[in-house]
């Protein structure tokens, strides 16, 4: 597949409206997603939107563009909302230096995007890596105008931005700047300090108990939330590069202010297309600790959880987020997992079914049967299906149909040569193609991927049966065991600790 074949359209948040896809650079493609914040464990919502990213950056491999994939690490301490530092609040809680709670958690991070069979991107920033090219950005825009110190911390001027750039702040939230002022988050902190409450904090100064500190022209203390992201995909992207992606949780208040902030630096809205991924609900409603109505990776893998019947197997869970597109919100059940679970095996079932048959070398002699144009339509609606803004529900739809023939064949439903062995040398293509390369899937049944996967997911669910038997937990402990013996693995506890063993 080639990329000068097809015609790429993708949802732009900035129009709101699907657009064609061009490229600043014919062939290059730069792509910047928010990664997350390494406080605390990644949650559910978060492997939504690396997932949706990670096809996205797959099939615009596949369409044969050379792409710069910069997802970046979240490891400078932010104010949650009531005052207190993530970064501090995530020490406390683990007992660890700051930088110790980051690195523990990026590398918890890391683990799960591998048990996920995401691919790493090209580049993988550290705010804390980056403080310079952030304090020589609020130089910028300080020196444009769009910004102001008060007692050693700068805040950018929405309202002087948003009037020297009309329509451009509330581009990507699609609000108008009378509703952002009074939905704005930042509404909470250092009100006294402001000219408007709608301005944001491209530095802050450092209070004494604040750990996470720089010294800067202005005070010791540490960057904005949303500058990291502009400092970060400047630097490995340019001013201007193709597509800047996150959750939509994210397009306010951190993407309206990241846009303005770049727009305020150097004059020029930073990203061409603006891509989002939309949120997961657990039984129709959001997510929410508070609340109890949680899930997290781990326990869709173990079963531990009241709001499902059994686990299931990260590739289960992968096709299942690739069951919808990424702009629809996606709705956690156990009816609807046990349903992905039964697609996935037939799925994969296909695609054993595919490698097996051996249909002979028969070139194309120019003609084609009802079943061969039928076969190869859904092949085009495959790829259709993710040329229209990446729609991963009706390239598996359409792989699905395809299955109905190849099974039909091999139980000789259909007459032999109804199916032409070029067009079945070509379904084998594309299945290799679609399952391996694009949706990034692999054959379960058949061991996980080759880079240590399985090892890695049974050390975090043997580490969970760990905690829970430190806390007394028995009966959880017991159970993550006897739902992996039903799987065919056997857990050892031993003096030396604890072993697992399959088969």
């Amino acid at each position: 597949m080639n990329n000068e074949q097809r015609t790429l359209r993708i949802y732009n948040t900035l129009s709101g409206k699907k657009e064609n896809f061009e490229p600043l650079h014919a062939g290059h493609i730069g792509m910047y997603v928010c990664g997350p914040t390494v406080y605390s464990d990644v949650h559910l919502g978060n492997c939504r939107t690396f997932t949706s990213f990670d096809v996205i950056y797959r099939y615009l491999l596949n369409l044969g563009y050379t792409v710069r994939y910069v997802r970046n690490i979240t490891d400078v301490g932010h104010l949650l909302d009531d005052g207190e530092d993530r970064m501090s609040k995530g020490a406390r809680m683990s007992h660890l230096e700051p930088m110790e709670v980051a690195q523990k958690y990026t590398v918890g991070f890391h683990d799960m995007m591998r048990i996920f069979n995401t691919l790493p991107p090209s580049i993988e920033p550290r705010a804390t890596g980056h403080i310079p090219e952030q304090i020589e950005m609020v130089e910028d825009i300080l020196k444009n105008g769009y910004g102001y110190e008060k007692n050693g911390s700068v805040y950018f001027d929405v309202a002087k931005f948003a009037a020297a750039n009309p329509g451009v702040y509330g581009q990507v939230s699609g609000r108008i700047l009378e509703d952002l002022i009074s939905e704005s988050r930042e509404n909470l902190k250092k009100q006294d300090e402001k000219n408007n409450p709608a301005d944001f904090a491209i530095w802050m100064k450092a209070s004494d108990e604040h750990i996470m500190r720089w010294k800067s022209p202005w005070s010791v203390g540490f960057p904005g939330w949303h500058l990291e992201c502009s400092a970060m995909s400047t630097k490995y992207l340019g001013k201007q590069f193709d597509i800047h992606g996150g959750g939509s949780d994210l397009k306010f208040p951190h993407h309206e202010n990241e846009l303005a902030q770049n727009v305020g630096a150097c004059n020029c809205i930073p990203a061409r297309y603006w891509m989002h991924a939309n949120m997961l609900l657990l039984n129709g409603r959001k997510m929410s600790k508070s609340e109890g109505n949680t899930i997290m990776p781990e326990q869709l893998f173990t079963g531990d959880s009241p709001f499902i019947s059994k686990g299931y197997s990260p590739m289960v869970i992968r096709f299942f987020m690739l069951m919808a597109h990424y702009r629809s919100t996606l709705d956690i059940t156990d009816d609807a997992l046990l349903a992905a679970e039964k697609g996935y095996r037939k799925l994969m079932e296909t695609w054993r079914i595919l490698k097996g048959i051996d249909a002979g070398s028969a070139p194309y002699d120019g003609s084609e049967s009802a079943t061969d144009r039928a076969v190869l339509q859904l092949i085009e609606d495959a790829y259709r299906g993710m040329d229209d803004d990446f729609n991963t529900a009706i390239a598996m739809a359409s792989l699905n149909e395809v299955g109905s023939y190849v099974h039909k064949y091999v139980n000789k439903q259909i007459d032999a040569g109804e199916l032409s062995p070029w067009v079945i040398e070509r379904l084998k293509t594309v299945f290799d193609a679609f399952i391996g390369d694009i949706l990034g899937l692999y054959d379960d049944a058949n061991g996980a991927a080759d880079d240590g996967t399985m090892d890695k997911l049974m050390n975090l669910i043997l580490d969970i049966r760990m905690q829970a038997r430190t806390q007394k937990d028995w009966p959880t402990s017991d159970k993550i065991r006897d739902v992996l013996a039903d799987t065919g693995i056997t857990v050892k506890d031993g003096k030396e600790g604890v072993s697992w063993s399959k088969g």
